[in-house]
């Protein structure tokens, strides 16, 4: 394997989603670690300093970008994982650069030009999202601007497709085209796609039921790595709560993921 995420085994990209203090973001990121080291992937861990899209002007949305940075850097220094989080606009890359070892592009963001030439000027990896109104072919035009912009690595996630109002639905089909019309490893978001927008009061709903079902039919439809949002409790969790995996069923998931891989291969 090559690169922070490698093309030719699987991996896992993982965490809460808004960061919270040091100790739920140890927890999760401790779990984490030990699945990985225990099951021989590699992992990554996920957290956001800030939640820009949301459903209310009142929810939560984490605690900003110099927290945030410096909760990442603890987790770093204690777990040894390396760590990726998201921006929202392309004055953050250079900010978050000096931390992260991988920046994510959001979904609704990821054809917004200036925000992927910053990313990827960087120099870091970059986990761009799906926008859920596109086509998986369509994102060839993301990674074509990054890798213009000179990103070495670059890989694609899936996170659902609004075919309707209240849920996303997710085309199996995309891990195979993504990965024909990029050549980039291509993830599955388990959890943001049992997603059910603003279906709460002023938040957003979910069917976390439906988690390792999707993540597993992802794995056998050839989806190269899963990101998942984990929490303890998950009620608790201020943000996204409603579509996280509990932490404690992470271990097994991961483990019927490489299962699944590697009957398919």
């Amino acid at each position: 394997m090559s690169g922070l995420f490698g093309r030719d085994g699987f991996f896992l990209v993982a965490g809460p989603c808004a960061l919270e203090g040091d100790e739920l973001n140890l927890i999760v990121a401790d779990r984490i670690a030990a699945t990985a080291d225990r099951l021989g992937i590699r992992a990554v861990f996920k957290g956001s300093f800030d939640k820009a899209n949301r459903t209310s002007a009142s929810s939560h949305r984490g605690p900003g970008l110099a927290a945030g940075l410096r909760a990442l850097r603890r987790v770093r220094e204690c777990t040894g994982l390396p760590v990726l989080t998201d921006i929202h606009v392309h004055g953050q890359a250079a900010d978050v650069a000096e931390t992260v070892d991988a920046i994510q592009i959001p979904a609704f963001l990821c054809r917004q030009t200036d925000l992927l030439v910053a990313a990827a000027e960087t120099g870091l990896p970059v986990n761009v999202k799906k926008g859920q109104w596109m086509a998986p072919e369509d994102m060839a035009g993301p990674v074509d601007k990054l890798e213009r912009a000179g990103c070495g690595e670059v890989v694609v996630t899936e996170r659902g497709t609004a075919f309707g109002y209240g849920r996303w639905i997710t085309d199996m089909r995309s891990f195979r085209i993504m990965r024909e019309v990029t050549g980039c490893a291509t993830v599955f978001d388990a959890t943001h796609s049992v997603q059910l927008p603003a279906a709460g009061d002023g938040a957003s709903g979910g069917e976390p039921r439906f988690v390792e079902t999707l993540a597993l039919s992802a794995v056998a439809a050839g989806a190269d790595g899963l990101f998942v949002e984990a929490h303890p409790d998950p009620a608790g969790a201020p943000s996204d709560g409603n579509n996280m995996l509990p932490l404690d069923r992470l271990p097994g998931l991961v483990e019927a993921c490489i299962r699944v891989r590697e009957a398919r291969q």
